[in-house]
Protein backbone atom coordinates (compact mmCIF):
# COMPACT_ATOMS: atom_id res chain seq x y z
CA UNK A 1 0.00 0.00 0.00
CA UNK A 2 1.45 3.31 -1.43
CA UNK A 3 2.07 5.93 1.34
CA UNK A 4 -0.85 8.36 -0.39
CA UNK A 5 -2.88 5.87 -0.15
CA UNK A 6 -2.11 5.32 3.91
CA UNK A 7 -2.76 9.16 4.07
CA UNK A 8 -5.35 10.13 1.78
CA UNK A 9 -7.22 6.51 1.24
CA UNK A 10 -9.89 7.34 4.26
CA UNK A 11 -12.98 9.72 3.18
CA UNK A 12 -14.43 9.96 6.47
CA UNK A 13 -13.66 13.61 7.53
CA UNK A 14 -12.85 13.59 11.25
CA UNK A 15 -9.70 11.00 10.39
CA UNK A 16 -8.78 13.49 8.10
CA UNK A 17 -8.54 16.08 10.78
CA UNK A 18 -7.21 13.11 12.81
CA UNK A 19 -4.22 12.84 10.43
CA UNK A 20 -3.72 16.71 9.81
CA UNK A 21 -3.17 17.43 13.42
CA UNK A 22 -0.67 14.19 13.36
CA UNK A 23 0.64 15.44 10.54
CA UNK A 24 1.95 18.97 12.05
CA UNK A 25 3.07 17.00 15.18
CA UNK A 26 5.14 15.27 13.13
CA UNK A 27 6.47 17.82 10.72
CA UNK A 28 7.61 19.71 13.47
CA UNK A 29 10.43 16.74 15.05
CA UNK A 30 11.64 16.26 11.47
CA UNK A 31 11.10 12.55 11.31
CA UNK A 32 8.72 12.85 8.07
CA UNK A 33 9.65 11.97 5.07
CA UNK A 34 9.89 14.19 1.63
CA UNK A 35 6.40 13.11 0.74
CA UNK A 36 4.50 14.08 3.72
CA UNK A 37 6.42 17.29 4.00
CA UNK A 38 5.92 18.43 0.83
CA UNK A 39 2.36 17.32 1.28
CA UNK A 40 1.76 19.59 4.79
CA UNK A 41 4.18 22.72 3.15
CA UNK A 42 1.63 22.85 -0.18
CA UNK A 43 -1.66 22.21 2.24
CA UNK A 44 0.20 24.51 4.35
CA UNK A 45 0.59 27.18 1.85
CA UNK A 46 -3.32 27.14 0.51
CA UNK A 47 -2.45 24.28 -2.59
CA UNK A 48 -5.62 22.21 -3.58
CA UNK A 49 -3.67 18.20 -3.37
CA UNK A 50 -5.56 15.73 -5.54
CA UNK A 51 -3.94 11.95 -5.22
CA UNK A 52 -4.01 9.57 -8.27
CA UNK A 53 -3.53 6.34 -8.48
CA UNK A 54 -3.09 6.17 -12.19
CA UNK A 55 -4.00 7.96 -15.73
CA UNK A 56 -7.72 7.69 -15.69
CA UNK A 57 -8.05 8.99 -12.41
CA UNK A 58 -5.86 11.96 -13.63
CA UNK A 59 -8.43 12.39 -16.25
CA UNK A 60 -11.33 12.30 -13.68
CA UNK A 61 -9.95 14.30 -11.56
CA UNK A 62 -9.34 16.98 -13.95
CA UNK A 63 -12.91 17.06 -15.32
CA UNK A 64 -14.21 17.36 -11.66
CA UNK A 65 -12.32 20.46 -11.17
CA UNK A 66 -13.60 21.53 -14.75
CA UNK A 67 -17.05 20.51 -13.48
CA UNK A 68 -16.47 22.61 -10.04
CA UNK A 69 -15.48 25.81 -11.71
CA UNK A 70 -17.63 25.84 -14.48
CA UNK A 71 -14.56 26.06 -17.34
CA UNK A 72 -15.83 23.36 -19.91
CA UNK A 73 -15.55 25.32 -23.76
CA UNK A 74 -13.39 28.08 -22.15
CA UNK A 75 -9.72 28.82 -23.01
CA UNK A 76 -6.97 27.14 -21.41
CA UNK A 77 -2.80 28.13 -21.55
CA UNK A 78 -0.68 25.12 -22.40
CA UNK A 79 2.63 24.95 -24.25
CA UNK A 80 2.85 21.22 -23.73
CA UNK A 81 1.97 19.39 -26.35
CA UNK A 82 1.53 15.65 -24.39
CA UNK A 83 -1.72 17.28 -22.67
CA UNK A 84 -3.57 18.79 -25.34
CA UNK A 85 -5.42 15.72 -25.49
CA UNK A 86 -7.10 15.93 -22.48
CA UNK A 87 -7.79 19.50 -23.27
CA UNK A 88 -9.35 18.20 -26.37
CA UNK A 89 -11.30 15.25 -24.73
CA UNK A 90 -12.98 18.69 -22.72
CA UNK A 91 -13.58 20.52 -25.86
CA UNK A 92 -10.94 23.51 -24.50
CA UNK A 93 -9.51 25.91 -26.66
CA UNK A 94 -5.39 26.02 -26.53
CA UNK A 95 -4.30 27.66 -29.51
CA UNK A 96 -3.41 31.60 -28.82
CA UNK A 97 -6.07 31.86 -26.11
CA UNK A 98 -6.64 35.89 -25.49
CA UNK A 99 -8.08 34.86 -21.86
CA UNK A 100 -7.18 31.75 -20.07
CA UNK A 101 -9.03 30.41 -17.68
CA UNK A 102 -6.26 28.40 -16.47
CA UNK A 103 -2.95 27.44 -17.06
CA UNK A 104 -2.27 23.67 -17.31
CA UNK A 105 1.21 21.96 -16.95
CA UNK A 106 3.35 19.58 -16.39
CA UNK A 107 6.75 21.11 -13.48
CA UNK A 108 10.02 20.27 -13.48
CA UNK A 109 9.97 19.38 -9.44
CA UNK A 110 8.03 19.33 -6.08
CA UNK A 111 9.96 21.26 -3.39
CA UNK A 112 9.12 19.59 0.25
CA UNK A 113 10.79 22.21 2.14
CA UNK A 114 8.60 24.96 0.92
CA UNK A 115 6.14 23.03 -0.55
CA UNK A 116 6.60 25.08 -3.90
CA UNK A 117 6.43 24.09 -7.49
CA UNK A 118 9.69 24.39 -9.45
CA UNK A 119 8.73 25.06 -13.18
CA UNK A 120 10.80 26.14 -16.15
CA UNK A 121 10.59 27.90 -19.74
CA UNK A 122 9.67 23.80 -20.85
CA UNK A 123 6.38 24.66 -18.74
CA UNK A 124 5.47 28.26 -18.76
CA UNK A 125 8.37 29.27 -21.54
CA UNK A 126 9.15 33.26 -20.50
CA UNK A 127 5.95 33.99 -18.32
CA UNK A 128 6.93 35.19 -14.80
CA UNK A 129 4.72 33.75 -12.40
CA UNK A 130 2.66 37.14 -12.35
CA UNK A 131 2.05 36.94 -15.95
CA UNK A 132 -0.29 33.09 -15.38
CA UNK A 133 -3.69 33.11 -15.27
CA UNK A 134 -4.84 32.82 -10.86
CA UNK A 135 -5.77 29.56 -11.77
CA UNK A 136 -3.03 26.48 -12.11
CA UNK A 137 -3.59 22.78 -12.81
CA UNK A 138 -0.59 20.79 -12.01
CA UNK A 139 0.13 17.21 -13.60
CA UNK A 140 3.05 15.65 -11.60
CA UNK A 141 4.30 11.83 -10.28
CA UNK A 142 5.01 11.39 -7.07
CA UNK A 143 9.12 10.65 -8.35
CA UNK A 144 9.33 14.54 -8.86
CA UNK A 145 9.21 15.09 -4.96
CA UNK A 146 12.42 16.40 -3.99
CA UNK A 147 13.59 17.85 -1.12
CA UNK A 148 14.81 20.97 -1.47
CA UNK A 149 15.54 23.54 -4.10
CA UNK A 150 19.00 22.62 -4.78
CA UNK A 151 18.22 19.21 -5.58
CA UNK A 152 15.58 20.55 -8.10
CA UNK A 153 18.30 22.52 -9.54
CA UNK A 154 20.80 19.76 -9.55
CA UNK A 155 17.72 17.32 -11.40
CA UNK A 156 17.18 19.98 -14.27
CA UNK A 157 20.78 20.11 -15.00
CA UNK A 158 20.93 16.03 -15.13
CA UNK A 159 17.36 15.97 -17.17
CA UNK A 160 18.57 18.76 -20.19
CA UNK A 161 22.16 18.11 -20.83
CA UNK A 162 22.05 20.26 -23.81
CA UNK A 163 19.06 21.91 -23.84
CA UNK A 164 18.53 23.96 -20.92
CA UNK A 165 15.68 25.85 -19.91
CA UNK A 166 15.23 29.36 -18.94
CA UNK A 167 12.92 30.69 -16.88
CA UNK A 168 13.65 28.62 -13.74
CA UNK A 169 11.27 29.57 -10.94
CA UNK A 170 9.20 28.31 -8.66
CA UNK A 171 5.48 29.06 -7.38
CA UNK A 172 4.98 28.65 -3.67
CA UNK A 173 1.86 30.72 -2.26
CA UNK A 174 -1.15 29.38 -3.62
CA UNK A 175 -3.79 32.06 -1.73
CA UNK A 176 -4.50 35.52 -0.91
CA UNK A 177 -1.83 36.58 1.90
CA UNK A 178 -3.26 37.81 5.10
CA UNK A 179 -2.49 41.58 6.22
CA UNK A 180 -0.21 40.62 8.93
CA UNK A 181 2.18 38.57 6.42
CA UNK A 182 4.76 40.43 5.11
CA UNK A 183 6.47 37.23 3.88
CA UNK A 184 4.25 37.00 1.12
CA UNK A 185 4.88 40.75 -0.09
CA UNK A 186 4.42 40.98 -3.82
CA UNK A 187 4.15 37.63 -4.97
CA UNK A 188 1.18 36.46 -6.84
CA UNK A 189 -1.44 34.01 -5.14
CA UNK A 190 -2.19 31.43 -6.94
CA UNK A 191 -5.08 29.01 -7.42
CA UNK A 192 -3.88 25.92 -7.80
CA UNK A 193 -4.42 22.39 -8.21
CA UNK A 194 -2.31 20.16 -7.89
CA UNK A 195 -2.67 16.51 -9.90
CA UNK A 196 0.24 13.86 -8.23
CA UNK A 197 -0.25 10.60 -9.71
CA UNK A 198 1.86 7.76 -8.26
CA UNK A 199 4.76 6.67 -9.98
CA UNK A 200 6.77 4.76 -7.51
Amino acid sequence: MSLFRKIFGSSNPASDEDQESEFSKSHTDNTTSIDERFIYNFKKNGGKFLYCENAEEVKEQFENILEENDWFESEVLCYEPNLFGMLDDNKLTYDKPVNPKFLLASCENLIAEEGSILFSSKQIKQNKPNELPTNIIIIANTSQILAAKSDGLSAIKKKYERDYPTNITTIKYFEKAKEEDFTQYGSSAKNLYLLLLEDL
